[in-house]
């Protein structure tokens, strides 16, 4: 049996924030479970709804020596089995009693360096010692540092191989070097600019993608994108220097969740047979739950986002006047900056029959305008993979997207020649290139509907299961541990 630990902030449905939460729920449940023992561990934040905390089986509990900043410390161990996959739950009330797993900076940093270590403390404890530990982002950044340190000393631990997966590189967790010491009980000499020292702090990711035996990212773009200047938040350098360790990995999607023709969310169900006439009702009956002028013939673009910038929302706010024609609709479902809600806010009061500004996170709104929309815009400055333009394409909605990581890996521009492409694209952070692709994607979608109809059908046959990046991860996996070598 191979076994395997995932190791993360946050996993759905316990707790999510991200794209993060879905990629660790989804990919363990993927594994063939006669051949694989894939286990998961996260912490046990008071903010996990009661249904699932209340079920929770108490395993051990002990007391884990932390820096000297930090002292003895008291480490729960729960356990609960989920749709087939055995999860486990750090818990200790200091750290983890919450309403939102991420806080204060500070505090983020020295709950995260206890929940490494109290990981790897955990396995001699439980009797668990896994062939690999899969990291995901900078909260398990010191498990690698732990592993090959201060645990080597323990033979339970020989053999034992890391991955270190960068969801996004943009969030490393960064303090000062002196505070990192205390907390984490590490010595000075692994605070150097070879090792965890980062414009003279201290950096967990950094550290992480140090002393990990592997490095992934979630697409092969933005694997290439994060060794440039441009990209690489400062550790382009280092990820140069593991490139032939590391590899990206594009995300999948959870097919089963995320089906038009069963999503009980939406107006009317609909599949490839029926999609045509059925994104119409959907789009009538969102239009007039929005308050939007009501007509099918209308060409509905949808975003739904967290409002940051990041997702390229200095553009749109550059063209909205032209996107928002009186032929186009623009609905848009997220939260974030201030500057950014309220500019889509102004947009709504400025043409109240043409956009619609829903200020908030509501999986239901969302699904309803992967259904209705015609199209779906990602104009992102990066986008590590990005988990929207599969989902729309699921649900037979074309996405227009920039180039950038992800975005680049999985839309094939349309190409109304050879009547090939999922979707559009443009290259350069642009707010001009934006307004010209959307201008042509209207271009495509009011003269030549049967070609669009024929695009969105191309992406509602797409394969973007969690199945073709399992067979890559269980390929990486048995490279590292020497299985391939037992196998032959």
């Amino acid at each position: 049996m191979k076994r395997i630990l995932y190791a993360a902030s946050e996993c759905f449905p316990f707790v999510k924030t991200g794209g993060l939460a879905d990629v660790v729920a989804a990919l363990p449940k993927e594994f063939d479970k006669s051949q694989w023992d894939v286990r998961v561990v996260i912490p046990d934040y008071t903010c996990i709804p009661p249904q699932f905390r209340d079920q929770f089986k108490f395993v051990t509990s002990f007391q884990m020596n932390g820096g000297p900043d930090m002292g003895m410390k008291y480490v729960g161990v729960m356990e609960y089995e989920y749709m087939g996959v055995h999860y486990y739950f750090i818990d200790n009330l200091e750290y983890f009693e919450c309403f939102y797993p991420y806080g204060d900076a500070r505090y983020d940093i020295e709950k995260f360096t206890f929940f490494d270590k109290a990981v790897l403390s955990m396995l001699p404890v439980i009797d668990f010692k896994p062939d690999l530990i899969h990291c995901h982002d900078w909260q398990t950044g010191f498990i690698p540092v732990y592993l090959k340190n201060e645990f080597q000393a323990n033979p339970f631990f020989h053999g034992i191989k890391t991955i270190m997966t960068i969801h996004n590189l943009k969030f490393q967790g960064v303090w000062d070097i002196d505070t990192m010491m205390g907390l984490s009980g590490f010595p000075a000499e692994l605070f150097t600019p070879d090792k965890l020292e980062f414009n003279k702090a201290g950096n967990m990711l950094k550290g992480g993608i140090v002393y990990a035996d592997y490095i992934t990212t979630v697409s092969p773009t933005y694997c290439e994108e994060i060794q440039t200047p441009e990209y690489g938040e400062g550790l382009d350098g280092l990820l140069s220097s593991r490139h032939f360790d590391m590899q990206g990995i594009v995300n999948g999607i959870d097919t089963i969740t995320y089906d038009p023709s069963t999503d009980m969310s939406i107006f009317k169900q609909y599949d490839v047979s029926n999609f045509r006439r059925n994104k119409k009702v959907n789009k009538e009956k969102l239009q007039e739950e929005l308050g939007l002028a009501v007509d099918g013939k209308k060409y509905m673009i949808g975003l739904v986002s967290r409002l940051t910038d990041q997702k390229g929302l200095d553009l749109i706010n550059y063209c909205m006047d032209g996107i928002a024609d009186e032929n186009t609709q623009f609905v848009v479902c997220g939260t974030g900056e201030n500057r950014y809600e309220n500019m889509f806010r102004h947009y709504a009061w400025k043409y109240p029959d043409r956009i619609s500004a829903n200020i908030c996170y509501s999986e239901d709104l969302a699904r309803k305008l992967y259904a209705a929309c015609d199209a779906f815009l990602m104009p992102s400055r990066f986008e590590p993979c990005g988990l929207t333009q599969l989902i729309s394409f699921r649900y037979g909605t074309v996405p227009i997207v920039r180039e950038t990581g992800g975005l680049k890996d999985t839309v094939e521009p349309y190409n109304e020649y050879e009547k090939t492409g999922d979707g559009f694209s443009f290259k350069n952070y642009n707010g001009d290139e934006l307004l010209n692709i959307v201008n042509y994607s209207k271009y495509i979608f009011f003269t030549k509907k049967a070609d669009w109809n024929k695009m969105a059908e191309r992406d509602m046959k797409k394969d973007y299961s969690w199945n073709a990046s399992k067979f890559k991860y269980e390929g990486l996996y048995n490279y590292l541990c020497g299985w391939l070598e037992q196998e032959g």
